[in-house]
């Protein structure tokens, strides 16, 4: 299976997107939206974003593990990643997204 984009609508009727590897890894996820169509955005925004590397922001998180985000150019976070064990791990999760998230499809 190729990486792809999913949106969902959670259990408070907001909807998410996020964006799957090809192995079917949860790569990145946004926060929720009260629309289907503010979530189609957001993977919009991914798309255009996720190339460069200036709007990554790498984290450590309170559990002494890493993640990231990604940000629009207004600095608002448009997806967190999962928590990783080690910042090299981290690392690879940032390019697979780099190297997906312009062109997989939204299913």
């Amino acid at each position: 299976m190729s990486a792809r984009y999913e949106i969902f609508q959670g259990t408070n009727n907001q909807y998410y997107f996020r964006l799957r590897a090809a192995n079917s890894e949860i790569i990145l996820q946004s926060e929720g939206y009260v629309t289907r169509q503010g979530a189609e955005n957001g993977v919009q925004s991914v798309r255009t974003h996720s190339p460069y590397d200036r709007f990554y922001s790498r984290l450590p998180s309170s559990d002494n593990k890493y993640y990231f985000n990604l940000n629009a150019a207004n600095n608002q976070v448009i997806g967190t990643s999962q928590r990783y064990t080690t910042s090299t791990a981290r690392e690879v999760g940032i390019e697979s997204v780099k190297r997906n998230g312009p062109t997989a499809p939204l299913v």
